[in-house]
């Protein structure tokens, strides 16, 4: 992968951490596409419009996120570009006032639009010891 190409995918990834934090809208980060995914510790979104809606409604009801990159890798894939990362992840439930504390992994793949580089799929899993 290209220096630069790497430095911007990374970018974006951290950018969409930080946004998480803030509390700022993260559908933009998305892929506007019927295929368009996103496995969420507890729930599955196919379809730009449903990505939209759950993101929208995680905003809506939780806060103070703690994002915490212990590892990313990027590797590009001519135009698009595949991520992995462990994230320590945690957030309130403003209806019920728990705190989620998860150490979750993160991989993904994002595509290349307009000089912009947008999530095609992200997928968020926390391991279970079995």
């Amino acid at each position: 992968m290209c220096a630069e190409a790497k430095a911007e995918v990374e970018a974006v990834i951290r950018d969409y951490y930080e946004a998480l934090r803030r509390g700022e809208p993260l559908y933009p980060y998305f892929l506007e596409g019927e295929t368009t995914v996103k496995v969420g510790v507890s729930e599955t979104l196919y379809g730009y419009d449903n990505v939209v809606d759950g993101l929208l409604e995680q905003t809506r009801t939780t806060d103070d996120w703690t994002v915490a990159s212990h590892g990313l890798v990027v590797d590009d894939r001519d135009g698009y570009a595949t991520f992995a990362d462990e994230v320590g992840l945690s957030w309130t439930d403003l209806e019920t006032g728990d705190r989620h504390d998860f150490e979750t992994r993160w991989s993904g793949m994002l595509e290349r639009r307009d000089e912009e580089w947008l999530f095609v799929s992200v997928h968020v899993s926390a391991p279970h010891d079995l």
